[in-house]
């Protein structure tokens, strides 16, 4: 069940299910410690003796955001209790506090109404030991364990409190919890309970007449002990709970609008699926820097682990295309946590918790036969770079690199440098961007290139000449080694990678798969240089899905969340990176503003098969276009954004000067 609307603060953030559910509460850091564990939170409402959840299939939903804010807009509609209920949420920008305004139209006679919210509470990820309880001094329900606290608390018109609430077992001697007391419309008031529990409140809008409406409000805040929890219920009762809503959608409203940008000939729903990107990128990197590759609790039934962790890789592109769309703050604080990270060897490793430490991994550091290996993937570090090289040359803010010179530019490009074959001049081999195959990959030779090549710029800028020569001359080698090595004549395309099968003989992949985007796109090949042209002409003839869905899979006979076997029609379940890269191939080589429609024609594609709410996943059904695995994938925004910025910056040249292959980075020496 993929996740959709995220709000967030860079410390608190909460997900909802397609049913509008509650689902995730992380803090305090963005995807560490999900206190329900992704069980559902639920909102009923009872009518008059009559009861439904959100989870009831009778209800119509329209889930989108306020435009251009973190704010949620859900409309439902109960054809049987005649009810329609808007949601307002947020997450307060600078209070760790969930706020819902909840209105509810009466849509019959006149009737009285009465809300529940429900918390399935596993507080640190375990249901283990967590107590709930009715606090007098918030007028709320608290839930508590160890170093974590949160307040349940609601408001009706101007009265703060609680009409009802139960703090009960569930999971225990068969108590299914105690959403289960709300169904009746009344609530035992049980006042405290300790170990596997959850907790339901009720609020009593009084009788509504025909046609009008009841507002109510409630909040839910984190914290580390109750002397904070305390504060900020202080302050929420002083000011009330409008006053944080009004003001953290003003403020993304401002935040995502910042820059005067051009849309040129791009669709008003690109646009603002634009806009929708840059916020849920926002919402999926913490405070400390790390930028998460998702926060969808449900994936751990399909591997027993999340996407709540860092790659650098995704991180890194991520970051370039925040750069791209004028945000500084967000990728220094992702560098200054990289500096913190990277192995004293120089390397990165295969990916991190959001707190910095190393995250679980299925990369060995030994080989089939023992002998030791790098457990990495080599295109993390190269990315890094390449990241901190566009940042510096768009806001060519010396003084912040400074202090990262020696211990991460320097230190990651000696890692890169010195791990090269003496005989190919290809890196030695390492873990696929896949995270399935070890061995020399195309992706991955030009990501170190291309942090080869910015590390050489920084030297330069130095005064470091024999450093730049040394690193120039390693990337230069790998271009060398690329040419001759991972591009086939009489495929004419290039290959997926080398590796050394199990008898030690050298093995070709000849798999066609998206990822060799990455030859032209960090800089090492032009876009139109006929070995670019014929390979990304085979990547689309090939890994195009022939349905009416469409879009561009990983690779042939991609084996994850597989839907179909039809192999021939569908190579795998189309990806949103995948398809766009390919777009951003098509702009990059245009030559003309006609050349552009294609891309165009892809950021339409996009738009129509991304959620309701501008949310995109990882991949789709290749007949429905139902979202699969991961919901929000921050890759996948940070994608659309890189491709609206190139496409429009294509477009202006095209229209201003004459027509040339253009690369959508800059790796040339400052």
């Amino acid at each position: 069940m993929s996740r959709d609307l995220p709000i967030g603060n860079g410390a608190l953030l909460v997900n909802f299910d397609h049913n509008y559910q509650l689902r995730d509460i992380y803090y305090p850091r963005v995807g560490q410690e999900n206190h329900t564990s992704g069980e559902p939170c639920r909102f009923g409402i009872w009518v008059e003796g009559r009861f439904a959840w959100l989870d009831d299939p009778a209800w119509s939903k329209d889930l989108v955001y306020l435009p251009d804010t973190l704010v949620t807009n859900v409309t439902v509609s109960h054809p049987d209790l005649l009810v329609t209920v808007t949601f307002n949420d947020a997450v307060d920008l600078g209070r760790d506090a969930l706020f819902r305004r909840v209105r509810v139209q009466n849509d019959g006679a006149e009737r009285e109404v009465r809300l529940f919210f429900h918390f399935d509470w596993h507080i640190y990820g375990t249901e283990v030991g967590d107590t709930v309880m009715y606090y007098p001094a918030v007028k709320g329900l608290v839930a508590y364990k160890g170093q974590r606290c949160f307040a349940a608390c609601a408001m009706v018109g101007d009265r703060f409190g609680l009409d009802g609430y139960a703090c009960g077992k569930k999971d225990v001697g068969g108590a299914q919890g105690t959403w289960r007391d709300a169904e009746d419309g009344e609530l035992g008031n049980n006042p405290i309970e300790q170990g596997s529990v959850d907790m339901t409140l009720a609020l009593k809008l009084g009788r509504i007449p025909a046609g009008q409406a009841a507002t109510a409000y409630q909040w839910l805040i984190a914290a580390r002990n109750f002397a904070e929890l305390q504060a900020v219920a202080d302050v929420v009762t002083l000011r009330g709970p409008e006053a944080f809503l009004e003001r953290t959608r003003s403020y993304w409203a401002a935040w995502v609008n910042k820059e005067d940008r051009e849309f040129a000939d791009l669709s008003p729903r690109v646009a603002d699926l634009y806009r929708r990107c840059l916020l849920v990128v926002r919402t999926q990197v913490d405070s400390g820097g790390a930028v998460l590759a998702a926060n969808d609790a449900d994936v751990v039934k399909f591997a027993r682990d999340t996407y709540s962790y860092m790659w650098p890789r995704d991180a890194a592109l991520a970051v370039y295309a925040m750069d791209q769309a004028g945000y500084v703050d967000l990728p220094r604080r992702f560098f200054e946590l990289c500096a913190r990270i990277v192995t004293k060897e120089g390397y990165f490793r295969h990916k991190y918790t959001p707190a910095g430490d190393p995250g679980s991994s299925w990369h060995p550091w030994v080989d089939a036969t023992g002998k030791p290996q790098y457990p990495i993937q080599e295109d993390e570090t190269g990315l890094v770079l390449f990241a901190l090289w566009q940042h510096y040359d768009r806001h060519r803010d010396f003084e912040f690199f400074k202090a990262y010179y020696r211990p991460l530019i320097i230190l990651a490009a000696d890692f890169l440098a010195s791990y090269i074959d003496p005989l190919t001049g290809l890196p030695e081999p390492s873990y696929d961007l896949w995270e399935e195959r070890r061995g020399v990959m195309s992706f991955t030779a030009a990501a170190v290139w291309a942090g080869l090549k910015a590390a050489a710029n920084f030297a330069q800028l130095y005064g470091e000449m024999k450093l730049a020569d040394r690193y120039r001359a390693a990337a230069d080698g790998i271009q060398q080694g690329i040419t001759k090595y991972l591009f086939d004549p009489e495929l004419n395309r290039f290959l997926r990678r080398i590796y050394v099968r199990p008898d030690g003989t050298t093995a070709r992949d000849l798999t066609i798969d998206s990822s060799v985007y990455g030859l032209w796109y960090f800089g090492m090949f032009a876009a139109d240089d006929p070995m670019i042209v014929s390979t990304m002409t085979a990547v689309y003839d090939r890994l195009w899905c022939k349905t009416e869905v469409g879009g561009i899979a990983r690779y042939e006979n991609d084996w994850y969340y597989q839907v179909s076997q039809d192999i021939g029609n569908v190579p795998g379940n189309p990806w949103f990176i995948c398809t766009m890269w390919y777009g951003q191939w098509v702009v990059s080589q245009a030559k003309s503003v006609d050349d552009l429609q294609r891309a165009r024609e892809i950021l339409e594609w996009v738009a129509g098969a991304a959620l309701p709410s501008g949310v995109l996943s990882e991949q789709l059904n290749p007949y429905s276009k139902a979202p699969l695995s991961v919901s929000p994938l921050t890759w996948s925004h940070a994608t659309l954004v890189s491709l609206v910025h190139e496409y429009v910056r294509k477009r202006k040249a095209l229209l201003a000067a004459p027509a040339r292959a253009s690369r959508p980075t800059d790796l040339q020496p400052a």
